[in-house]
């Protein structure tokens, strides 16, 4: 049984709980829900892999509260901080270098020393995150290849029985992924398109310089 509960201080503590315990938790962002897992414990890791049927090959987005946790991650740039500086809290993830003693497990990068990471403006994704103060790996919590769920009756569809807890925050704001750019090249490179437009983001960088 996964149970769909909706957003309470008393829910957010029961998640942080099961994250810890090395469990999966689904959870409402601005985007769509996200399927959490401890970023640092590679078995709580390799049950996202499980749960959605997704290779392992394919590396996983660490979601933090504040810019100021993304950075010990990842190693800052420039670019990085003039996008994090205009888009976080926001549906943008910046792609960095792992930084020396980055704690989050190699399987959430799939093996690369690079890392993912984003800073939610949800406000519950931001207080699940306050309350379990550790990087939560979380793709969209959808089997893959399935459309991304925007609601948590779409995640019971799909992941009932295989996770542990739903967090029901309502309807997504966006109902469209975050935004992937690749900071650690000369130059910014977009991975994905999503909730930012290419001509945010250009304009961001333009004007800063």
């Amino acid at each position: 049984m996964t149970d769909i509960i909706a957003i309470s201080d008393a829910s957010l503590r029961r998640a942080s709980d099961i994250l810890a315990a090395g469990g999966l938790v689904a959870f409402p962002t601005e985007t769509v829900y996200g399927l959490g897992a401890n970023a640092c414990d590679d078995n709580a890791v390799a049950g996202i892999f499980y749960a959605k049927n997704r290779p392992n090959f394919n590396p996983l987005i660490s979601h933090v509260a504040t810019c100021q946790k993304a950075f010990q991650l990842g190693v800052k740039t420039d670019f990085a901080t003039i996008l994090a500086d205009c888009f976080w809290p926001g549906p943008l993830t910046i792609v960095l270098d792992r930084a020396k003693g980055c704690p989050v497990a190699m399987l959430t990068t799939a093996g690369l020393n690079k890392i993912a990471v984003r800073v939610p403006a949800h406000e519950q994704a931001q207080k699940l995150l306050a309350i379990f103060d550790m990087p939560i790996a979380a793709p969209s919590a959808n089997p893959s290849g399935r459309i991304s769920p925007s609601t948590a009756h779409h995640v019971h569809a799909g992941l009932a029985g295989k996770i542990d807890l739903i967090l029901d925050g309502g309807p997504c704001e966006n109902g469209l992924e975050s935004t992937i750019i690749d900071c650690t090249g000369a130059a910014p490179v977009l991975l994905r398109p999503g909730g930012i437009s290419r001509k945010a983001i250009e304009t961001a960088l333009h004007s800063a310089g």
